[in-house]
């Protein structure tokens, strides 16, 4: 049985929670062993982005503690898969931690390429637009971008297209960035909202009635903008509907 570490970012520890729960549930139906190591505090993101990564060797000491040992690290956030694929450094223990890089996976990536998942027996009846989020598009390659000139995919869009009912609507801008970018939405507010609020417009004009997306951030930076303006619309994490949740 394949022995998985549930790496939990921030947002869904704090926020979202059910996201967490979800991706739990769906990797045991698909046969893994799953572990929550209980000391896992933040990757250390949030620090890098905003210029300070010297300040995060502890950070990463603890985090190559705590996810050492597991065939596999799993995580439901391409910003924060990434960040570690990318980032994740040791003084003392670089061996170990370019072992943790190697096997650390975005939920989606390790559903696609490493269990090769081909059905779901979930159902989701709705009308989706996917939210392709951008560290995961352009840093993991989980699909391809308009901006490049090579034939066109999207691996989650592959997976959701295994559930039952489900309508995954065509965007006129299926791979523009929401505006949130983590401490850019706090810097460059005026911005970021008009972004999201583009990205949303887009969803609402091909009456998508949730919006899908593999990164909590990016949609809780766009469901706060749905909030605020009334829209008839909801946001969901790939997880919970490749888990089977209900609207």
């Amino acid at each position: 049985m394949t022995k998985v570490a549930l790496f939990i970012p921030c947002y869904v520890d704090q926020f979202y929670p059910q996201v967490g729960i979800a991706t739990l549930e769906l990797l045991e139906k698909l046969g893994c062993e799953v572990e929550y190591p209980m000391n896992q505090t933040c990757c250390g993101q949030p620090t890098a982005n905003s210029g300070y990564a010297h300040q995060n060797k502890e950070i990463d000491d603890l985090f190559i503690k705590n996810f050492s040992g597991y065939d596999y690290i799993v995580c439901p956030s391409g910003s924060c898969s990434l960040h570690v694929k990318d980032h994740l450094h040791s003084d003392s223990n670089e061996k170990e931690a370019q072992q943790i890089r190697s096997k650390t996976y975005e939920l989606v990536e390790f559903l696609h390429d490493v269990l090769k998942v081909d059905t779901l027996k979930t159902t989701f009846p709705y009308k989706v637009g996917l939210h392709a989020s951008c560290h995961g598009l352009r840093g993991l390659k989980l699909g391809s971008s308009t901006e490049r000139n090579i034939p066109p995919f999207n691996k989650t869009a592959e997976l959701l297209s295994k559930v039952e009912n489900i309508q995954l609507v065509d965007l006129d801008q299926p791979t523009e960035c929401c505006g949130f970018g983590g401490t850019f939405a706090v810097l460059e507010e005026a911005l970021s909202v008009k972004m999201g609020k583009d990205r949303i417009k887009d969803h609402v004009k091909h009456e998508a009635q949730v919006i899908a997306g593999n990164d909590m951030s990016c949609l809780m930076h766009m469901e706060g903008i749905i909030n605020r303006d009334g829209l008839p619309i909801k946001v969901k994490h790939v997880a919970e509907i490749l888990n089977g949740t209900t609207l």
